[in-house]
């Protein structure tokens, strides 16, 4: 690479953010571009499960993280009268992964990757909305070009596909939050309530304080008020178990967000020439996949691992897509069928997905980072 191997990341999220610390620890000149005008915290908390951690432990941030964060015993699966449907031992999973699965704020996660990149001296240059004109600049001035500008406007994908990829609206509005309850009411335990069409779940933090999403089927309204929305979520939900009454009645109100929830097919190709797409920019899933964050973070240590080798840039680009789209293309495609599963096969009979075998979901998440661990 030229230039003094310096990259251009655009896009201050999880990838973008954490790619800059891993490329700046090997000595790469990095600068960070954001449209807006701080790193953003949209969406309510992460469950974090052990790949994640894996590569937050490589950049140095496992302690911080679980220490902020919350470590959860069991998922459990309830239909909307409270009766339980399913369990699953997220300690088993640990173990046998060799690492935990953390449950953490969005803003906090973002708060302990910002504060990282900050004490490597690296300065995110906020406002800074980039076109695709640009993009041909920061072609000719650094190495490499990398898009991790989210799902749905990421325009170095719209530069990289002129006939602009359009993300799916996969037909159900999340509705989400952050509560602070009385007490550990959760017995740190993650709480998944299903009816016809409809879903609440309930992640524990830490001492009660935990985040929350209400979805269910809907065609896309963003000319509703989403006060609208708010009550109709109420309506919905009103009769409830209790855990599902509780979070909606202590939510802070400024952390509701409305979310048309939309995915990406599978893209044929994630760069051109020095411009690459990582993250949500090249393989957003659903939040059903329980995947995003942590594919995200994933895709900016394996790129960080195939940049040391110091290849041509072309043969680097390939081979972190042809590593990382199997596993990106899965998580994307489980997420889909979980959504299916929920919001439009409402009234067919629903499998449990806690049937699922630890050792199943463990050589899932570990895929491609067993022989790489330090």
């Amino acid at each position: 690479m030229k230039n003094n191997n310096r990259i251009a990341i655009v896009g201050a999220g999880i990838a973008g953010i954490a790619l800059a610390i891993l490329a700046t620890k090997q000595g790469y000149q990095v600068s960070l571009y954001e449209r807006d005008s701080k790193v953003s915290s949209i969406g309510a908390g992460v469950t974090l499960w052990p790949n994640a951690i894996f590569v937050l432990q490589q950049l140095g941030l496992e302690k911080e993280i679980k220490r902020i964060g919350g470590v959860p015993s069991y998922m459990r699966q309830f239909d909307q009268y409270g009766i339980q449907q399913g369990e699953f031992n997220i300690q088993e999973v640990n173990i046998l992964s060799g690492f935990a699965s953390v449950t953490i704020l969005r803003c906090d996660l973002m708060n302990i990757l910002a504060e990282a990149l900050a004490d490597l001296g690296v300065k995110i240059f906020f406002n800074c909305s980039i076109t695709a004109e640009d993009i041909d600049g920061l072609k000719q001035e650094f190495d490499l070009v990398v898009g991790a500008d989210g799902r749905m406007n990421s325009v170095v994908r719209q530069t990289l596909y002129p006939k602009k990829v359009q993300p799916c609206y996969q037909g159900f509005i999340n509705i989400v939050g952050i509560s602070q309850l009385k007490g550990d009411v959760l017995d740190n335990v993650i709480h998944d309530f299903r009816g016809q069409g409809e879903r609440f779940g309930i992640v524990p933090v830490k001492a009660g304080l935990c985040f929350w999403a209400g979805g269910w089927s809907t065609h896309i309204d963003k000319a509703r008020p989403l006060s609208t929305w708010y009550d109709e979520m109420h309506q919905r939900f009103m009769n409830w178990p209790d855990p599902v009454q509780n979070v909606l009645k202590s939510y802070e109100k400024s952390s509701l967000n409305r979310i048309f929830v939309h995915d990406l097919d599978p893209l044929p190709y994630w760069h051109q020439d020095n411009v690459l797409i990582i993250g949500d920019a090249a393989h957003a899933s659903l939040p059903t996949s329980g995947q995003g964050a942590c594919q995200a973070l994933e895709d900016a240590w394996d790129l960080a691992q195939k940049l040391e080798k110091k290849d041509d840039l072309d043969n680097i680009l390939t081979d972190f897509y042809q590593q990382r789209i199997v596993k990106t293309s899965a998580a994307q495609a489980s997420g889909r069928q979980l959504a299916q599963r929920i919001f439009t096969d409402c009234c067919k009979p629903q499998p449990s997905v806690l049937s699922i075998s630890a050792e199943q979901l463990s050589a899932f998440w570990m895929q491609g980072l067993e022989m790489k661990s330090p």
